[in-house]
């Protein structure tokens, strides 16, 4: 006997093919069916004033003409909140992945994936909130885990500062000029928050910063 469909997915992508086949796919997944296509954030944008149905997930994808991934996550994170947003791209680098998680992204996924990956991505993302492909999964098993002793972390002024600024966009070049300090002083800085955070790189740092509310998206 089928499970009914409960968990709606919109498509936003801009290669037809693609966006299409993925389409296919979701839909052979029990628990999930696809709302609707666009082909990019402006046209996401008119599907939804125009009345379509607000989808529980969004597959969106990073490069896309007109309105970007970027520029899109930022609209559903001011306007549609409780839209789950997972990002699709070829790419994996860790300023992409910083960036799109920092504008709201629950999840990151490679679009080469295994479609059993995609289906628990989906799942995890209504159930747990959030999704993170191999690449970063380490960093979240770090950042989401018991953190009894992150509890009793006290930062100094110009820690919160540095915390603040690694969450943006940023380059270390750019934060020490603005800290008035040497880039030297702000690797010194880096490296202590690393390690005493058991984090890796900036997205965990990222997602250790929103957990603990130390930013705001």
């Amino acid at each position: 006997m089928s499970i009914e469909k409960r968990h709606t997915v919109a498509i936003v992508d801009d290669h037809a093919l693609f966006a299409g086949s993925l389409e296919k796919l979701i839909n052979t997944f029990s628990d999930f069916n696809v709302l609707f296509l666009a082909r990019n954030g402006k046209e996401l944008k008119e599907r939804i004033k125009v009345g379509e149905a607000v989808p529980d997930i969004i597959l969106l994808d990073i490069n896309m003409p007109i309105m970007n991934g970027f520029e899109t996550a930022d609209w559903l994170s001011k306007n549609y909140p409780k839209i789950k947003i997972l990002a699709l791209s070829m790419e994996d680098d860790e300023h992409t992945v910083l960036k799109i998680v920092r504008k709201g992204a629950k999840g990151y996924l490679l679009k080469d994936i295994h479609p059993e990956i995609l289906n628990t991505a989906l799942k995890e993302v209504v159930d747990k909130g959030y999704y993170h492909s191999e690449k970063v999964s380490e960093v979240l098993l770090h950042a989401m885990g018991p953190d009894e002793e992150r509890e009793l972390l006290q930062f100094k002024d110009n820690e919160m500062t540095f915390i603040e600024l690694a969450c943006s966009e940023m380059t270390y070049k750019e934060i020490a000029d603005i800290m008035h300090l040497s880039p030297k002083t702000i690797d010194g800085y880096r490296q202590d928050l690393f390690k005493r955070l058991k984090i890796k790189n900036r997205v965990g740092l990222v997602i250790f910063a929103l957990k603990k509310n130390l930013i705001k998206l």
